[in-house]
């Protein structure tokens, strides 16, 4: 009876104790891999915590902005904690505090990483130039799922309120860089707006920030009610519901003036004139410029997002908006290490001056010489028209992002030359040539047996899923073909010619474009007759080259006996009538026919002509690696044979199908297609 009594009571008790608080889940969160990773107990882990924990607990601060560091060289920790404007400070702590726990959990070897609740954000770095500097990768967006009423006049409502925000919070009047308002809207609505920058920011880059984060509301919240889209350095939300603490946005009243600038009782009237004339002078001074550049902002903004409303390219549009612009004093970060600017001179003492012997290959876009440097690097130098009108700092701004892309899967771009109106892209030199130089040869194929076809296979999808989903910015390739495969020394596949292709339209803007980029037969046929185009394009070239790893002939051209047809036509009539074990490259002697016929089987689903039924890359690799997945049955694929015309027609009218380059499609009006990947809430982006 004791006995019952003890455990009655514990019970009791246990209960009564108060229970430990669950951690609770971010909204989103990234570790980035590509700064590199340390070790429990290490020097940066020690750092890490250290700083961390001072920043959680600083109350010094009363405006939600923390950005230390604390270390040496290469321990060196930096960090940015930064809370909405309207939290008050112990909830800013508390919530800084529970990021700190979880992004070290989430994140437990990587030197970089970024996660976002509610109410803050938390991002560290063994990177200095995460401090002032606008930074919109990663991001994630997320959208409320009822649709608003009456869109065209919500639409109206929320551009004037975010874009009144936005001028609010980077005018620089705000210490926090936040503007949180409401503005009526249809059906007797009230949409509640918040915009947001790191104080960090200069005035231009959080404008910039900002409004390139907002474009961005067609392609993930379009006609919905509610919607928010959170970069490292800025983020908006809007809601038709009070979202924010509305006690907290009002901005504090302004500090009393020095009593030693009071003028004296004897001169108060002369001087309140002086002061009223000159006051008047000041205002009208900095007001009048300021208004118009807000206004002016306000037009572009509105010009372009009516422009992106009628034309829905959310796929380019987002390719472009992701490139953060190069300010003239960033010179400095664009010749560093990673990223080399090498003079003319030197490039043409390591081709030897674009001697015919260095020559490696020619494209559409130019000649390829391979190069060696001063310090015995082997390099692959590309040499672009001169015909290029755009401008050398937004090439260059380029060439430093797409530097930045890093995949065992993809050929690293080292960096650039420009000089005497010469454009030259410098590459890691891969030695064993391309693709199509084994692939399509009657010899040299045998060298590929079936495990490194299948590897090649494997190697493609994960340099595209890295493109696509997991890069630090979202490229569309649109000319993957064998040629643009190429092989290292142990035949691992490389992708090149990843993301420039926008570098060389001479007549593209965002949104839309005037060329077709790309090679028939690798094309899909949405992308080749309409101009639209999505990463579901991409998965139909690879679909295309699948086809032709395992077929060993190029697309063009299939040849069995006298007849010729194109690959995809060919190995679909072969799986209609179950004979696709028989066009199998008879070079293949090893190798698991299942394997096989499971590759020409997710090669057929990647070329359907419904893009929404294509897989994406995602699902792809799970297809490759897991044979216990069922495949979907294929159906009618999509193939460049529309209006009577043949696709050699197309070939001999408008394109040489073994050079690289830009189609000309008359007046033509190239659109993006909807993102085709599917949305969840929330998404990286």
């Amino acid at each position: 009876m004791a006995l019952s009594r003890m455990l009655l009571f514990l019970c009791i008790l246990i209960i009564l104790l108060p229970q430990p608080k669950a951690q609770p889940n971010f909204l989103y969160s990234f570790c980035i891999d590509d700064n590199g990773n340390y070790t429990a107990n290490s020097p940066y882990s020690r750092n890490l915590n250290t700083l961390l924990s001072n920043l959680s607990s600083n109350k010094n601060i009363n405006y939600g902005f923390y950005n230390f560091s604390y270390g040496e060289d290469n321990d060196r920790v930096n960090a940015i904690g930064l809370c909405r404007g309207d939290v008050k400070q112990n909830d800013c702590l508390s919530c800084l505090n529970d990021s700190r726990v979880l992004l070290t959990s989430l994140c437990p070897n990587q030197k970089e990483a970024i996660g976002w609740y509610d109410k803050c954000m938390l991002r560290y770095s063994n990177q200095s130039s995460i401090f002032n500097r606008m930074e919109t990768y990663p991001s994630f967006s997320m959208r409320n799922s009822g649709n608003a009423t009456d869109v065209d006049e919500f639409n109206k409502v929320l551009d004037t309120l975010l874009n009144d925000l936005i001028g609010k919070a980077a005018s620089g009047n705000s210490e926090r860089k936040f503007a949180a308002s409401s503005s009526k809207g249809p059906g007797f609505q009230t949409v509640y707006g918040l915009v947001q920058c790191t104080p960090d920011l200069s005035q231009q880059d959080c404008y910039a920030c900002l409004i390139q984060a907002i474009t961005e509301i067609p392609q993930c919240c379009d006609s919905k009610k509610g919607g928010r889209i959170l970069e490292p350095s800025c983020n908006f939300r809007y809601e038709i519901y009070p979202f924010y603490d509305l006690a907290n946005v009002t901005p504090p009243p302004a500090p009393a003036p020095d009593s030693a600038t009071h003028p004296s009782s004897t001169d108060t009237d002369l001087t309140q004139g002086k002061s009223s004339n000159t006051s008047r002078n000041v205002v009208i001074a900095i007001v009048v410029p300021s208004t118009a550049l807000v206004i002016l902002i306000i037009l572009i903004f509105i010009y372009l997002r009516r422009r992106r409303m009628r034309s829905p390219t959310q796929v380019e549009a987002r390719t472009d908006l992701n490139i953060s612009p190069v300010k003239a004093e960033d010179s400095d970060e664009f010749r560093s290490s990673e990223t080399l600017q090498l003079d003319f001179a030197t490039i043409m003492a390591a081709t030897n001056n674009f001697s015919d012997e260095n020559k490696l290959g020619q494209g559409g876009f130019g000649p390829v010489y391979k190069g060696r440097l001063s310090n015995g690097q082997e390099v692959a130098v590309k040499r672009l028209s001169i015909n290029s009108l755009q401008g050398d700092l937004e090439f260059k701004n380029e060439v430093m992002l797409v530097a930045k892309l890093q995949h065992r899967n993809l050929v690293r771009i080292l960096g650039c030359c420009l000089e005497r109106r010469e454009r030259l892209l410098i590459y890691e030199y891969v030695p064993n040539k391309s693709l199509d130089f084994f692939i399509f040869d009657q010899i040299k194929r045998a060298q590929l047996d079936w495990k490194r076809r299948y590897k090649i296979i494997g190697g493609i999808a994960r340099g595209l899923l890295y493109l696509h989903e997991d890069s630090r910015l979202r490229i569309i390739h649109r000319d993957l073909k064998a040629s643009n495969i190429l092989l290292d020394t142990e035949m691992n596949p490389k992708i090149s010619d990843f993301g420039l292709a926008r570098l060389f339209a001479v007549d593209q803007t965002q949104g839309k474009t005037s060329r077709i980029v790309g090679t028939y037969g690798y094309m899909a046929p949405e992308y080749a007759f309409r101009g639209q185009f999505s990463t579901k394009s991409d998965v139909y070239s690879f679909g295309v080259l699948v086809l032709e790893i395992i077929i060993g002939q190029k697309n063009s051209s299939v040849r069995r006996g006298e007849n010729a047809e194109d690959i995809v036509s060919f190995a679909w009539r072969s799986w209609r009538e179950g004979t696709a074990s028989n066009i199998v490259d008879p070079t293949i002697t090893d190798g698991s026919r299942n394997e096989i016929m499971r590759c020409i089987h997710i090669g057929l689903l990647c070329v359907q002509e419904n893009v929404a039924d294509r897989p994406t890359m995602a699902s792809v690799i799970i297809m490759l690696n897991s044979h216990s997945v069922t495949l979907p049955l294929p159906s009618q694929p999509g193939l460049l044979i529309h209006n009577n015309r043949s696709l050699s027609d197309i070939h001999s009218e408008e394109y040489n199908s073994e050079t690289r380059g830009s189609t000309e499609s008359g007046n033509q009006s190239v659109k993006a297609s909807e993102n085709e990947a599917s949305i969840t809430e929330p998404f990286p982006r």
